[in-house]
């Protein structure tokens, strides 16, 4: 383990779609000013970084990239005796080229990714690896390759491999700062897609569409995963807006295709990984109709007009599951599965009380349905996001937590005890306080917070308390972009890890019966956005 101005800055570069997979780091996501009349820019963000931490993975096979629920499938646990001890690197190249010849009216962006370990393997071929003695590996991952048209004023078409955020905001002209504390928050939808998307922005509001091929499978059958956006944006006064969405995924894989072995889809073995609730259809066929209805409000969104903000988000899924009960005939007899209903709401409110953004005290407040019976009363009460489907599919990363909830200072180790908001389907009720100030303005940052979290439904044998985290930093700023940063946190588990196992396993602790060791990290990053 990713989207941080200038009102003239031409576009944001933003950390990883989590395929090595850091959540987007904070100086890789601002928007960068471009030289004029340069047809083919290149940017980069380097990142370097010493970890220390009593988190490791059981299974050898995942020393390059672990990505996953603290304790879930990906086999990660802590301990009280053994320390991991690790350097990470990391270098993304972003090139764009805007001819001349159109006069800004479309522009070519390339993203790739470049991270290790350091020391890991040398001469073979495979993204994550390369710094063992003698390097020589082939490492180049494919982050975006986009086109942006631009045909007529206030209008924005990018078609591709591209940003798939829950956000009106069009991604490569947004600052990602912003884009982790509006809309949902990347909560739902926060990775790389490929598809169309089409925005339109007026002076006081904004409207997008998107189409997204999120799984291909085989071109001439019924049997891909698609994805359908439209969100809108107002500006109903001066320091408020207000906005809405709806979204529609068609699943008719039945988790064919997908992250490796894992599969995709809602009862896909990639569920135990990322922290998401699998339905247990079996080996049968199903297919799934998902529709996401949610608003968003802001005020002061951008922290400029006084030293007040707040943001939050209402979100509900509804749909429904078939599965297929008689494979024996030509004709397919589907019956109904499970239905699907749930919700998210989450409120977080922001006060500046000093001269610079780092003189600031922020709460941030959010609650997701759970479901306490599985799928024995023919519902799923709990949230789904993009979490089923990617690895991840969305990054809640904006909290201020470190090990309760993910955070964007990671590279090739994304683990952190609540991935998916949905929490398993246990649903969650989460709280976070962070005060930070700049010691000296825009150059010595400090920050410390804490960081709470209750299930909503007790698992089998466990409480409802998660855990209790307490965390802080200390940021160096040699100059624009360029910073050295000493981070640290410990989470105090909860009762809800005293969960034992039933009939279907341990969700909780990994299929084990022993309540896990209190996790804790601490390490030093050198970071670097060159233009």
């Amino acid at each position: 383990m990713k989207k941080r101005f200038i009102a003239a800055l031409g576009m944001m570069v933003l950390v990883g779609s989590i395929h090595a997979q850091a959540p987007s780091n904070q100086y890789f996501s601002k928007e960068i000013p471009r030289k004029a009349n340069k047809e083919l820019q290149f940017l980069a963000f380097y990142i370097n970084q010493g970890v220390v931490s009593n988190i490791y993975a059981q299974n050898d096979f995942l020393k390059g990239q672990v990505v996953g629920r603290l304790f879930g499938g990906n086999t990660t646990r802590t301990s009280d005796s053994l320390t991991s001890q690790y350097f990470e690197q990391r270098l993304i190249p972003f090139f764009i080229y805007q001819p001349k010849l159109f006069n800004g009216k479309a522009t070519l962006r390339a993203s790739f990714e470049i991270d290790w370990t350091w020391g890991d393997a040398a001469y073979g071929v495979g993204g994550n690896f390369g710094s063992a003695i003698s390097a020589d590996q082939v490492n180049l991952q494919t982050q975006n390759i986009e086109l942006e048209f631009n045909p007529a004023k206030g209008w924005y078409i990018n078609l591709g491999l591209q940003r798939m955020f829950d956000s009106p905001y069009n991604a490569y002209k947004t600052m990602f700062d912003k884009m982790t504390t509006t809309g949902y928050r990347l909560a739902y939808f926060g990775t790389d897609g490929v598809g169309v998307s089409v925005i339109k922005k007026w002076d006081f509001s904004s409207i997008k569409g998107g189409y997204y091929k999120l799984y291909e499978n085989y071109i001439q059958l019924d049997d891909d995963v698609t994805l359908f956006e439209l969100t809108g944006e107002k500006d109903v006064t001066k320091t408020w807006k207000i906005g809405g969405s709806a979204y529609y995924v068609k699943d008719r894989a039945s988790g064919a295709g997908g992250v490796s072995i894992l599969s995709q889809g809602l009862n896909s073995m990639l569920a135990s990984h990322n922290g998401v609730y699998r339905f247990n259809f079996g080996q049968v066929d199903y297919k799934a109709d998902i529709i996401w209805l949610g608003t968003f409000f802001g005020r002061n969104t951008e922290h400029l007009i006084d030293p007040w903000m707040v943001t939050g988000f209402v979100m509900a899924n509804v749909g429904t599951a078939d599965t297929l009960t008689n494979q024996a005939v030509s004709h397919k007899d589907w019956s109904r599965a499970v239905d699907i209903m749930g919700f998210s709401a989450n409120l977080r409110a922001s006060y500046r009380y000093g001269q610079t953004p780092s003189d600031a005290i922020t709460a941030d407040l959010l609650y997701t349905s759970g479901d306490s019976d599985g799928l024995r009363d023919g519902k799923y009460s709990g949230v789904i996001t993009g979490n089923q489907w990617g690895a991840p599919g969305a990054m809640f990363i904006s909290s201020g937590a470190y090990l309760l909830m993910p955070h964007s200072n990671v590279v090739n180790r994304y683990t952190p005890a609540i991935m998916d908001i949905s929490n398993m389907g246990y649903g969650l009720t989460a709280a976070t306080l962070n005060v930070s100030r700049g010691i000296i303005p825009y150059t010595l940052n400090a920050k410390v917070g804490a960081a709470v979290a209750f299930s909503n439904v007790e698992p089998f044998g466990g409480g409802m308390l998660m855990g209790t985290e307490i965390n802080g930093n200390l940021a160096y700023n040699f100059g624009p972009y360029m910073s050295l940063e000493l981070h640290s946190a410990y989470l105090m588990l909860g009762d809800f890890y005293d969960s034992k196992q039933d009939s279907y396993g341990s969700a909780v602790n990994g299929n084990v019966d022993v309540r896990p060791k209190n996790p804790w990290t601490a390490f030093l990053v050198f970071k670097w956005l060159m233009f």
